[in-house]
């Protein structure tokens, strides 16, 4: 059987959660994310960004979060700042565009935005009122290429948009394995202080479903519930989310199924650099693209899933291997195997 390195959300939920929500699947509760889960769950998530005026609103997915968010916060006149790798660019079905808003892409060779990136978006966007105004700032830690941001360079981002009056929101799909990366020095309670807006992923993380938006700026608070209901995202049975995000915060359980699919990933990856293997950004998450040769390629397709991810020349390009808090210890030794006799 073939074992699949090709996402993070194929797997199944945490058995924390699963019997979580079995115990409480014949309890009586409130509708709409009232319920004394949510509840729970929403100042389990204050206490660890220590943040007690945030607002946390429970969504299925990270589409969903990331079309809500951004269309609740722009006017219809304004736009996205964001990598050209960003997810809301390449894997969301234009779905940004589709509420009004235009996306900006700016090519980066590892992902992340820096101010410097920004300044001639700006710059280029000065014919008022005839183009488009920039208004917010998507960035995804970790990254779409795995990279990760550090407390510097968030900080220096924040300010850069405090002063530009820009809002900064972080797609946080992946912010667990951004966080427990051994390159992070980034906690949650930074996150919470240098954002207007973020999401925790659990979709990714050991959940069946379900990411956390988190509004820190108190201007964008109000009403935003209403922006849920509309876009169809407010389950009336919220527990479902709820649940589950209060069992990933017992004991830092989503912290650590983070960093356990970190860790596999940066085995396989030590492995490849032990026979030369080079890579298309050098990456410390659950994501990593090595460059290989085609026979290599077809030799793991024999037992392994995952992606041709970018054809380098006639006989290498890289693939993306993503590493689950699931991967086995049984999967990572085939693979490294394969990789010490092969290469």
């Amino acid at each position: 059987m073939k074992f699949s390195f090709k996402n993070d959300y194929s797997e199944g939920g945490h058995p924390n959660i699963l019997q979580a929500l079995l115990q409480h699947n014949l309890d009586q509760q409130a509708g709409y994310g009232e319920d004394e889960y949510s509840v729970k769950a929403k100042e389990a998530i204050k206490r660890k960004m220590n943040k007690e005026d945030a607002e946390i609103f429970f969504v299925s997915g990270g589409t969903q979060a990331n079309l809500i968010v951004i269309s609740s916060i722009l006017k219809p006149y304004q736009c996205v700042i964001s990598a050209a790798t960003g997810h809301i660019l390449n894997n969301e079905t234009g779905a940004i565009e589709a509420t009004g808003h235009k996306v900006l892409g700016i090519e980066t060779p590892d992902g992340k935005l820096r101010p410097a990136d920004i300044i001639p978006v700006l710059e280029n966007h000065q014919n008022v009122p005839h183009q488009v105004m920039p208004k917010l700032v998507y960035i995804s830690n970790s990254t779409e290429l795995g990279t990760v941001y550090h407390k510097k360079e968030l900080k220096e981002l924040s300010d850069f948009c405090k002063e530009r009056h820009l809002f900064l929101f972080m797609d946080g799909a992946r912010l667990g394995h951004g966080l427990t990366s051994e390159a992070s020095d980034l906690t949650l309670e930074n996150i919470a202080e240098l954002t207007d807006v973020f999401y925790l992923g659990g979709t990714k993380n050991g959940a069946l479903i379900g990411e956390a938006i988190v509004l820190n700026n108190p201007d964008l608070q109000e009403d935003f519930a209403f922006n849920i209901k509309q876009k169809g995202a407010l389950l009336a049975k919220g527990r479902l989310l709820g649940i589950q995000f209060l069992e990933l915060m017992k004991n830092d359980l989503y912290f650590d199924l983070a960093r356990h699919a970190n860790q596999q990933a940066m085995k396989i990856k030590k492995a490849l650099q032990q026979r030369g293997v080079s890579f298309l950004s050098d990456t410390f998450t659950n994501q990593i693209f090595p460059i290989v040769s085609h026979h290599f390629i077809e030799v793991l397709s024999e037992g392994f899933e995952f992606y041709v991810w970018k054809k380098i020349d006639d006989q290498f390009s890289a693939i993306r291997l993503i590493t689950s808090w699931n991967t086995p210890d049984e999967a990572v030794d085939r693979f490294i195997e394969i990789i010490e006799k092969e290469l």
